[in-house]
């Protein structure tokens, strides 16, 4: 079953320095309807003005998962990482048994869009930990590139402490990737820019699909189309 939600759907708020899309209840949005989607508890599709920052502030229990789209994202915690990504990159911070943590942009001109997702960890208490990696376009180009997967199962990307995949991809006009879910899992499907079919179910920029009780995906691209999508069990 694939629920298509339209780009006009999906809780918007303008906060003066940033702009953001939030998929699920978060902050002052709350809706019954959409509290997550299995162990995936947030999807927040956020852009910060040139410069600013998301203060530090605490988190425990979360795996926190960054995907740079555009500009370039700057980290800091209480643990002592830090670092900038590029656009293509992607972080998992482990928040386990408490960390404060910062999101920034770090570009004093140039707005940066991420998407930030929480997932809920096996088990709680972790220790909190950071890991992150760079991928060229090249990389997701006509694929669907694992780049978070459970305690890094793949080799390619990220691990979580979870049974969870992210996949990135960059579709050229006219071709089509399949995946195929095993029992109980299902996805949640974000398209960031572009044009595709999902079994037949046609999406536009900004659109995004829960897909449950799937034995098989077929994603279609009827432009150019980059997109993201979580696997979890649903």
């Amino acid at each position: 079953m694939i629920r298509v939600r339209r780009r006009d759907e999906i809780y918007h708020k303008e906060g003066g320095w940033f702009s953001a899309n939030w998929h699920f209840s978060f902050d002052e949005y709350y809706d019954l309807q959409n509290m997550g989607f299995g162990a995936l508890r947030v999807f927040n599709d956020d852009t910060l003005n040139p410069g600013v920052a998301w203060p530090m502030h605490p988190h425990r229990d979360i795996e926190g998962l960054t995907y740079v789209v555009e500009g370039t994202f700057e980290h800091t915690d209480s643990e002592g990482n830090g670092g900038v990504l590029a656009a293509g990159s992607v972080q998992r911070a482990t928040l386990g048994s408490g960390m404060m943590h910062s999101e920034m942009n770090h570009s004093k001109t140039e707005p940066m869009r991420f998407i930030q997702m929480w997932i809920m960890p096996r088990e709680r208490g972790l220790a909190p930990s950071v890991e992150q990696k760079s991928f060229t376009l090249e990389d997701r180009t006509n694929v669907l590139l694992p780049a978070v997967s459970p305690d890094g199962a793949d080799g390619v990307g990220v691990s979580v402490h979870q049974d969870a995949w992210v996949y990135l991809s960059r579709l050229e006009e006219g071709r089509t990737l399949e995946h195929e879910f095993e029992p109980g899992f299902g996805a949640y499907f974000f398209l960031i820019e572009g044009e595709v079919s999902l079994n037949g179910e046609r999406l536009t920029s900004g659109d995004a699909a829960p897909i449950r009780e799937e034995k098989r995906l077929a994603i279609e691209a009827l432009q150019p189309s980059d997109l993201i999508m979580v696997e979890v069990r649903a």
